[in-house]
């Protein structure tokens, strides 16, 4: 049975893989920055399924103390992590000349940064077993010049840091990969996006189904690629 952390997963496109992967079988390390959340969703999942197979913890992934916490607890509670998926991320609405330094350094330190630290945290292990998936998670808004520009820029730098590391980390068979999502029906989004028709929208399910068909090949078979839906379509068919 292998093991899945997911940073930001009490809601939106994080909840979605994390329900999934249980759904599958695997053992789900659920975290966000609200231990309340947290708590609700460990609950939620212990009503549904096997409760043994449910470990979450509060973190703050801008913190690199409290991102080693959720390492060193993920492994203390299961012994090895399998898959990591970096998915917790923030935005802001203020235009260029309007963002303050502060809320810039913020959603670097939350959508980019925490990405840097895990991966630190995690590889050398997978490195040493020769096994291991990470999994990051982009946005349209990497290419499409439209709304934050703070945002945007993280979610463009994820992408090159996947390729990056996915080249180095190939030899020693550890799989990096992104997931680019479209517009995304979640709480965050339709909050940034009130009143924005979002019929055609992606689903959380959706992507929650994709990253657990990714996090399931290795590094000879799937690495080093940006998915969209269309990608994933290519790879795995309709889900």
């Amino acid at each position: 049975m292998k093991t899945v952390v997911i940073t930001g997963s009490t809601r939106g496109i994080g909840f979605g893989m994390a329900r999934e992967f249980l759904k599958r079988d695997y053992r789900v390390v659920i975290s966000s920055r609200g231990r309340g959340q947290v708590e609700e969703k460990v609950t939620a999942f212990g009503a549904e399924f096997s409760r043994e197979r449910i470990y979450g913890l509060a973190c703050n992934v801008s913190d690199s103390s409290e991102l080693q916490a959720l390492w060193d607890s993920a492994r203390e509670k299961f012994g090895v992590v399998d898959i990591w998926i970096n998915n917790a991320g923030i935005n802001t609405p203020e235009s260029f000349l309007k963002i303050s330094r502060k809320n810039w350094d913020l959603v670097m330190a939350v959508n980019l940064e925490s990405a840097f630290l895990c991966c630190k945290a995690v590889l050398p292990e997978m490195v040493e077993r020769k096994a291991g998936n990470i999994i990051n998670v982009s946005s349209v808004l990497a290419k499409k010049i439209q709304y934050s520009i703070a945002y945007g820029t993280t979610k463009a730098a994820i992408e090159r840091f996947t390729l990056g590391l996915a080249k180095e980390m190939k030899k020693h068979n550890v799989s990096v990969n992104a997931l680019c999502p479209d517009f995304t029906v979640t709480e965050a989004v339709t909050t940034f996006l009130s009143g924005v028709d979002t019929t055609t929208w992606q689903r959380p399910e959706m992507w929650g189904k994709y990253a657990a068909r990714v996090a399931g090949k290795d590094a000879q078979s799937l690495t080093g690629r940006i998915l969209d839906e269309a990608a994933l379509r290519e790879l795995f068919g309709a889900v």
